[in-house]
């Protein structure tokens, strides 16, 4: 439950130092470049990105002898037989049979390399704020956002219907905030703004209504948890 508030607790903060607008019009000028060229959302079958404590099967069905099982350490690297580490986290499965055979090449000759995920990290999404059961969820199918809020147990106040912020991560050290109606999708009305959900999303309800907000706010990451991001 500790952890749940926490997580209440930073989404809220997020929300209020970050994304409700001083009055003043003024941005600082990442924001502005952000706000005309900002990341798109990115695509929504991604191939998985390697996680610490993922365990990978790697098997060369030419050199047999080199067939090994790695996990990726704390700091992202694993360690290959005879050449030493590869930095893995962040990496998809063909990604990481590249970099591998890249690290390869000095003792193989064009080696075939395959790799086989067989322990990873769960996809995952949090909802926060104004609803029966905040906190995290494994994201085992296709969710929207209306499917993942009765999961949490709906929302606790009617008037947050109208607004509901999701929190998508870009590419470039941002989260994306879609802001959605929920209040008009459950009525039938723009229902192509009910968006499925991607591994890590995050859904926060408020308690009060948010008159204005950025499209981008930028976060960091630490234990697993989110923490506010810098007033800007």
């Amino acid at each position: 439950m500790t952890t749940v508030k926490l997580i209440a607790w930073t989404f809220a903060t997020v929300i209020s130092t970050t994304c409700v607008l001083s009055g003043s019009g003024q941005q600082a000028s990442g924001d502005q470049t952000l706000a005309t060229t900002g990341p798109a959302l990115q695509e929504r079958h991604p191939h998985y990105q390697l996680q610490r404590d993922d365990v990978v099967n790697l098997t060369f069905p030419l050199s047999p002898e080199m067939n090994q099982t790695v996990t990726i350490q704390p700091d992202g690297y694993i360690n290959l037989v005879s050449v030493g580490s590869v930095y893995a986290k962040g990496l998809s499965a063909p990604d990481l049979a590249s970099a591998v055979k890249k690290a390869y090449a000095g003792i193989l000759h064009e080696p075939i390399i395959n790799v086989d995920i067989t322990d990873f990290q769960r996809p995952f999404f949090t909802v926060s704020g104004q609803v029966g059961k905040p906190g995290q969820y494994e994201l085992r199918t296709d969710l929207t956002v209306a499917e993942a809020l009765a999961v949490a147990g709906g929302m606790t106040m009617p008037t947050a219907k109208t607004q509901i912020f999701l929190f998508r991560r870009t590419p470039k050290d941002y989260y994306e905030v879609k802001k959605v109606n929920m209040q008009e999708i459950l009525k039938g009305k723009h229902v192509d703004e009910d968006l499925v959900l991607q591994p890590g999303d995050m859904i926060y309800v408020p308690e009060k209504f948010i008159a204005n907000f950025r499209k981008y706010v930028p976060y960091t990451f630490n234990t697993g948890l989110y923490l506010p991001a810098p007033t800007l």
